[in-house]
């Protein structure tokens, strides 16, 4: 069961996802699918076009026909669920990817019906697939379909305004998928670009896709500064994006700003790490700003609900419904942040214009997945009688853990959905509080796992 996760599934190739876990995974999910048509889509990884096939079998095994995207990014094969082939959508789409894990694993980001497939769909979903009998070997149904070219043709037509713009951009693939479509994109456009590591290597030869990770931007970095005005860095799937000036590494949460300052009072989701920052902001300009729980499934679901024009995390998702479909997509946010560059938006004078704070990275505290949830419960239990020298509480959020609002930050501990670890954030507009905050959370951490 360790491979059914909140988000997507994923585990090990041939240890976790073989032939037999895999074909059982595509029979079961077949059940779930009311119509007839799932896009597949893979990405660079050496495994991926072979779960692809086991992925198949299943599907049609259990009577659905499968559009075959090839490699793409995750987007591209999100695009299939709003975009018809031949007169034909699909009912559903399966991503194949590992994002931004070590190259021996791969997974499954899974949505149905134009809506993720999550959590406790997930789990059950495993749970069906122990006791489960597949059928014999059926006829293989799978129809090629031109989704990168489609989705390339979308984004011209879409930002053929920005053509021959003089901005200096740089781009790290990180030898993920991105270069499949942004190459053709930024050539087509006449745009001056240099890229480094384009080529999709599953093997992740130059750095680990992660450009939420330091170390991992260091060459683009080095080339931004040799030789661009912007830069851009995707993780292994390209839904995630990281945008670097000079001066600058423009985290999600900043980016939400940037966006909505041309859209007409949007309403604007953020998650539980995003900082205070960005709410008040968003708030003073007459947007409407939620606070949610971390995770893009989460996020594409609460956007639905309340029809929000944008969503965020600051590890660099960003979900555009205006003027798009309301999913995370790298490439569109670059052509985005593009455009406000075209439009005479000076970036770095808007983050230098937002209010000064102290933040850290994010912190992560290992322990256990059997432990992880039962020390937030704790956690809770003890913040409603804290210490008598604990920094005093102004509120305490727990849509997604705890996020203790003090007088002049905050502190965030929340169990991680993927992994076993807590994860910590810390914020204050005082340097010396927003380590008062994380000192005096982390005590109360050590004496909620004490507990537990």
């Amino acid at each position: 069961m360790s491979i059914y996760r909140e988000y997507d599934i994923r585990g090990i190739y041939e240890k976790e996802l073989n032939e037999d876990s895999v074909t059982k995974i595509g029979y079961a999910l077949s059940k779930h699918i009311k119509g007839n048509v799932v896009a597949i889509g893979y990405d660079a990884r050496t495994h991926s076009p072979i779960l692809f096939e086991y992925l198949v079998a299943g599907l049609n095994a259990g009577g659905k026909k499968v559009l075959s995207c090839g490699v793409v990014p995750t987007p591209v094969n999100y695009f299939c669920n709003y975009n018809a082939f031949d007169g034909v959508t699909a009912d559903a789409s399966v991503m194949i990817t590992g994002s931004h894990n070590p190259s021996e694993y791969n997974g499954f980001k899974i949505t149905v019906d134009k809506a993720p497939f999550f959590g406790e769909q997930i789990y059950a979903l495993g749970r069906e697939i122990d006791n489960m009998s597949m059928p014999s070997k059926v006829e293989r149904l799978v129809t090629e379909i031109p989704a990168k070219e489609a989705y390339i043709a979308y984004m011209l037509e879409e930002f053929s305004h920005l053509k021959a713009m003089n901005t200096k951009i740089v781009y790290d693939c990180g030898n993920g998928v991105a270069g499949v479509v942004i190459e053709d994109i930024f050539d087509a456009l006449e745009l001056n670009t240099k890229g480094i590591f384009k080529e999709p290597d599953g093997t992740f030869p130059n750095h680990h896709p992660d450009p939420s990770v330091e170390k991992n931007l260091v060459d683009i970095k080095e080339l931004l500064a040799q030789d661009g005005d912007i830069a851009f860095a995707y993780d292994g799937d390209a839904d995630r994006i990281a945008v670097l000036t000079h001066k600058h590494n423009i985290k999600g949460d900043q980016m939400a700003l940037l966006y909505s300052m041309k859209m007409d009072k949007p309403t604007v989701i953020g998650e539980v790490k995003c900082s205070q920052v960005m709410y008040d902001e968003l708030e003073k300009r007459g947007c409407t700003a939620v606070m949610y729980k971390t995770g893009h499934s989460n996020l594409k679901v609460k956007m639905k609900e309340l029809n929000a024009e944008l969503a965020c995390e600051v590890s660099g998702h960003i979900f555009f419904k205006d003027r798009y479909f309301g999913y995370d997509d790298a490439i569109y946010a670059t052509l985005r942040m593009l455009e406000l560059v075209y439009d005479g938006v000076d970036l770095d004078k808007e983050i230098e214009a937002l209010p000064q704070t102290f933040s850290t990275e994010e912190i992560k505290v290992e322990t256990t997945e059997e432990q992880k949830f039962k020390i937030i419960d704790s956690l809770k239990k003890l913040l409603e009688n804290p210490p008598a020298d604990f920094p005093k509480i102004k509120n305490i959020i727990d849509v997604d853990g705890v996020r203790v609002i003090f007088e002049k930050g905050w502190g965030l501990v929340r169990a991680s959905n993927t992994t076993p670890v807590l994860v910590t954030r810390f914020e204050s507009t005082i340097e010396s509080e927003a380590k008062r905050y994380e000192d005096e959370l982390n005590k109360l951490i050590l004496q909620a796992k004490a507990l537990v």
